[in-house]
């Protein structure tokens, strides 16, 4: 197993991309820690049922405090914490009503909101689990962007400029952690209908952008799940810095 005894923490795993980390995680043999702003309790209850251990919280990204005490609780249960993926994102559709729009019809309190989440939320969560990386002389950061941080949408704006900071991010953490033995990378989903992306994406634009991609399959949660596992485990242990597109083709990088 790639995780065998591994902790991990997954932000954002109520539900979608987090949801399938974290049931991918347990079957690799990893202790979960699954926290979202959304109840969690039904994702810890398969967890269980497949033999794993979850603990479940409730934690806001944005708040310091909230991601303070997630770090905290995972090693006050567990006794490290491994590997965190920062997932818990702002997309739009159930999030913020009205989201694809030009971008000079978006909000102050829209641009806010998304790097509110996407940005400050990856760094409070880094943040909070870094000293306990540092102490153990190991530890494994996985960010989740997108690939429209490559290309740009017209109507994406906030968004897609969240996730090409979220690059920037991984680059520069992986270049002030390298000597701790902290890895960092990042995994560019392409687009994946997950039950955010169906509220925002019409059939018509969803055969459109299976179209675009080289490899003619939808891309499942799954497929990201596998590629994050990887990316946290041993087996990419001399990997660091790096963004590592999931994408079926749909954009070369």
């Amino acid at each position: 197993m790639l995780l065998d005894k591994k902790v991990a923490i997954i932000t954002g795993s109520a539900r979608g991309l987090g949801r399938a980390m974290a049931l991918r995680f347990v079957k690799e043999g990893a202790k979960l820690t699954i926290c979202d702003i959304h109840d969690c309790d039904p994702v810890a209850r398969e967890i269980k049922a497949l033999g794993g251990e979850a603990l479940a919280l409730k934690v806001d990204v944005t708040r310091e405090t909230d991601t303070a005490e997630m770090a905290k609780a995972t090693v006050d249960h567990f006794g490290r914490v491994d590997i965190l993926v920062n997932n818990a994102a702002a997309v739009g559709g159930l999030e913020i009503p009205d989201f694809m729009k030009p971008f000079e019809m978006l909000s102050a309190s829209d641009w806010d909101r998304i790097l509110e989440v996407n940005i400050k939320g990856t760094f409070l969560s880094s943040k909070a689990v870094i000293p306990y990386m540092k102490k153990q002389g190991k530890g494994n950061i996985v960010n989740i962007t997108s690939t429209t941080a490559f290309t740009g949408s017209p109507v994406f704006l906030h968004y897609s400029t969240s996730k090409a900071g979220v690059i920037n991010m991984t680059k520069t953490m992986a270049t002030a952690l390298g000597a701790f033995n902290i890895n960092v990378n990042a995994i560019a989903p392409g687009p994946v209908m997950t039950e955010t992306m169906r509220v925002l994406v019409t059939p018509d634009t969803e055969k459109h952008l299976l179209e675009k991609q080289l490899l003619k399959r939808a891309i499942k949660p799954e497929d990201i799940a596998a590629a994050v596992a990887f990316m946290a485990s041993d087996e990419a242990s001399i990997i660091t810095g790096q963004t590592l597109a999931v994408n079926g083709g749909e954009y070369l990088h």
